[in-house]
């Protein structure tokens, strides 16, 4: 295990070899599922390579350094870390990064933002590192403002962003990132986790959470909860009837996301959950037998489940995607 991360040990070899060779590129794009373990990686990176005890090709972080301290309590002068930005009014993490983390609000137009501070000398060390996660949710016109930082990367500087397919970026990210794809992780480590962290008391029920969590430790976190795993279990009962009644279902899958708060974004986090649920399980059956005869229908009920997920994220009102989702799986 590297550095308490779970799984990635190829990648960890990867980056060694690289560093060995003197090869570090300016941009990493990091791809894969949700949950396992890209933006804690790339922090882990960034550790190591502040390091002042330890050379680059190792990979590893003395803890007790200057730098290393720093970085543990989140306040090191060349690490720059972008999330989604919070809404002054709901205190919520909007749904996508904008313009101003990178180049600043128009009265300081590039005189702050990401692109201006990752720019300037580095304070400590040798680098300045910045991580961007939610790549996914970059604009066109976001992509344009960090153009010109891909383009001509400061000679100091390290740059990360964190998506979860390489479909889901520009076009003029991808072409100037070298890109590392992330796996899913083993279920067993997922069960581990769960178990280790109190997540869940018994094994059993932390190794069937894991196997349907795809390898990611958010979604084995989400489906951990009480109520959505009875949520689960009431649907898969539905769902595995000769006879599907949509009816129930559509009342079953409402309630669930219509008691997640008030809050649009909570319903549709709670509904998003649910399609990941039930998707995972025909994913399962699928896998456990490929050559079923069952196999096309199966398919046809994972496809609805992504364009149901689609639908959601286009903001889609809920009641309908619920509804025609709940029919459609009825009538395959």
């Amino acid at each position: 295990m590297w550095m308490n991360l779970v799984g990635h040990d190829e990648i960890v070899d990867r980056f060694r070899r690289t560093l060995s060779e003197g090869r570090l590129a300016s941009t990493y794009l990091f791809v894969g599922p949700g949950g396992v373990g890209k933006r804690a990686f790339a922090r882990r990176l960034a550790e190591c390579l502040f390091c002042s005890e330890t050379a680059d090709a190792q990979l590893e972080a003395c803890g007790q350094c200057e730098s290393c301290q720093l970085m543990a309590a989140g306040n090191h002068p060349d690490y720059h870390d972008l999330d989604l930005p919070i809404d002054e009014n709901t205190k919520k993490k909007k749904r996508a990064l904008n313009i101003e983390q990178f180049v600043g609000k128009q009265e300081h137009r590039n005189r702050t933002g990401l692109c201006h501070d990752i720019s300037l000398r580095p304070y400590l060390g040798s680098r300045r590192v910045a991580v961007i996660d939610h790549a996914d949710t970059l604009t066109t016109a976001t992509g344009n403002v960090l153009l010109k930082t891909l383009e001509e990367p400061p000679p100091h500087s390290l740059l990360i962003l964190v998506g979860t397919s390489e479909a889901r970026q520009l076009a003029t990210i991808r072409s100037r990132s070298q890109i590392v794809r992330f796996a899913p992780l083993e279920s067993a480590d997922v069960a581990r986790l769960l178990l280790d962290n109190q997540v869940v008391e018994s094994a059993e029920v932390a190794n069937m959470v894991a196997e349907l969590a795809d390898g990611s430790l958010d979604q084995a976190l989400a489906m951990a909860s009480e109520d959505l795993w009875q949520v689960h279990t009431t649907a898969v009962d539905l769902l595995s009837q000769p006879v599907i009644d949509s009816v129930r279902l559509t009342q079953l899958v409402h309630e669930y996301s219509h008691g997640a708060g008030k809050e649009a974004n909570l319903r549709r986090d709670a509904l998003l959950a649910v399609l990941g649920l039930v998707s995972r399980h025909y994913r399962r059956h699928l896998r456990a037998d490929p050559a079923s005869p069952a196999a096309p229908r199966i398919i046809a009920r994972i496809d609805r489940c992504l364009d149901a997920e689609y639908q959601v994220d286009r903001n889609v009102h809920l009641q309908t995607v619920i509804q025609a989702w709940a029919d459609d799986l009825a009538r395959s």
